[in-house]
């Protein structure tokens, strides 16, 4: 007989079926000469009452995998992160403002790259552009998305409150324009009030590090900080790491952690940090850089006498050459943003170190709809930033370099591969065939 319930292979729910034969068997046994037939007022009893049953074994499927991180739901997931002291976190505020560029100069430029903080009145509230903006005086104004900084419904503000760039932020990017820029939302900003969901939830719950003294731990507290994509951990001599086999070797009195060294010289690890480029990387005006946070929130997981070396990832620029071949009739201008998007998407979703594939470039390309062939498809790396601190084998250029057909880009271990679908990332002639 097929085992019902919680068994070795998980729960095992009981179907409408076997419950309505078990009924039978059970009036059978109860009464003589019973009528089960379909017109039968008992059977329809017992039909109605295995499906209330059918109903109660799949509530108690769902309140057994709700024991589990790796297939609770909801609020039962909530209540396994509250038991190990990390909640759900919270969504920012979303929404779009105008930016207008007052008195401009006839034929000069105005670049206000994504990342451009933007702020209300008092009490401040601080957004960030997701896109760069671009004006003159023939283009005085546009439309941009922003995003708050900090999540949490204290982001949802009405319409009109958000008042102008941040003077820090203005005074330190901007001043060189010699223009004045004036800012509003037409529209409320929403999105506060939610949550982040259930799958990023919980693989942040199944990567929690149990133990606050090893590297796991302290990776997991950068990785905790809104903005930060992705982290790697430089420590050769194992100061951070407690868990090497030889740390219960040592003798405390003479020597500390897994290095020798002269008593009183602090131990210094390297913690190489990728993020969003929407947050900048120090602090400016009322928005906390990611160098800070990241630091304070090491520090409260590092182990004593131990410092960690807060570094900026090398955010490398990768763009595309290529000839695509179109259908008669396509859109080409609309399949070449809808290339855009999906390359941004896929590269961004590598972590440092992550290559930038050939293969996957061109199933980018060849997956849109009327794209007949891509040839002569060429990815490019811009340089990496100079005078960055790093460790590793870290390919270097002074110049765009450009890969041959079929060869995949090369990350090193401290970069992360980026694509922004706008200026000349994206050099594609379009043949229509």
């Amino acid at each position: 007989m097929t085992d019902f319930g919680v068994t070795p292979a998980g729960f095992v729910v009981k179907p409408v079926d076997v419950l309505l034969s078990e009924s039978f068997d059970r009036a059978r046994a109860v009464f003589t000469d019973v009528d089960l037939t379909s017109t039968s007022a008992l059977r329809k009893i017992l039909e109605t009452t295995a499906a209330e049953d059918g109903e109660l074994w799949k509530r108690l499927e769902d309140l057994y995998y709700a024991n589990f991180m790796s297939t609770a739901v909801g609020a039962a997931l909530d209540q396994l992160g509250e038991d190990v002291g990390l909640p759900r976190a919270a969504s920012p505020s979303t929404g779009t403002v105008r930016i207008t560029v007052t008195d401009p100069v006839a034929g000069q430029q105005y670049v206000l790259p994504a990342g451009t903080i933007v702020v209300t009145g008092d009490p401040v509230r601080a957004y960030g552009t997701t896109a760069p903006v671009t004006l003159d005086s023939s283009t005085r104004f546009a439309d941009v998305a922003v995003m708050a900084f900090a999540p949490g419904p204290a982001g949802d503000v009405d319409a009109g409150v958000i008042a102008g760039i941040d003077p820090a932020y203005h005074a330190e990017f901007l001043a060189d324009t010699g223009a004045a820029f004036t800012v509003t939302n037409r529209a409320a900003t929403s999105g506060g009030s939610g949550t982040e969901s259930d799958a990023s939830y919980r693989g942040r719950l199944l990567g929690l590090a149990r133990n606050l003294w090893t590297a796991d731990a302290v990776a997991q507290a950068a990785l905790g900080v809104s903005g930060v994509l992705d982290v790697v951990l430089s420590d050769p001599l194992g100061g951070v790491d407690v868990s090497q086999s030889y740390f219960d070797l040592f003798n405390f009195d003479q020597r500390a952690f897994s290095s020798e060294r002269r008593a009183g010289e602090p131990y210094f690890f390297s913690v190489v940090v990728a993020h969003d480029f929407v947050r900048p990387w120090r602090t400016i005006g009322p928005v906390p850089g990611i160098f800070e946070q990241v630091t304070a929130a090491v520090d409260a997981a590092r182990p004593i006498g131990i410092h960690a070396n807060v570094v900026e990832a090398d955010h490398i620029e990768i763009g595309v050459r290529a000839t695509v071949v179109i259908e008669s009739g396509s859109d080409g201008t609309a399949l070449l943003a809808a290339i855009g998007r999906r390359l941004t998407t896929d590269i961004g979703a590598l972590r440092l170190g992550g290559d930038v594939l050939y293969s996957q470039v061109v199933r980018a390309f060849v997956e849109q709809p009327g794209v007949l062939d891509v040839q002569g498809l060429h990815l490019r790396r811009a340089p990496a930033a100079f005078g960055r601190i790093t460790f590793g084998d870290v390919p270097m250029q002074d110049v765009i370099a450009e890969a041959a057909v079929g060869e995949n880009l090369t990350m090193g271990p401290t970069e992360l591969a980026t694509f922004a679908a706008g200026g000349d990332s994206l050099d594609v002639t379009v043949v229509v065939r």
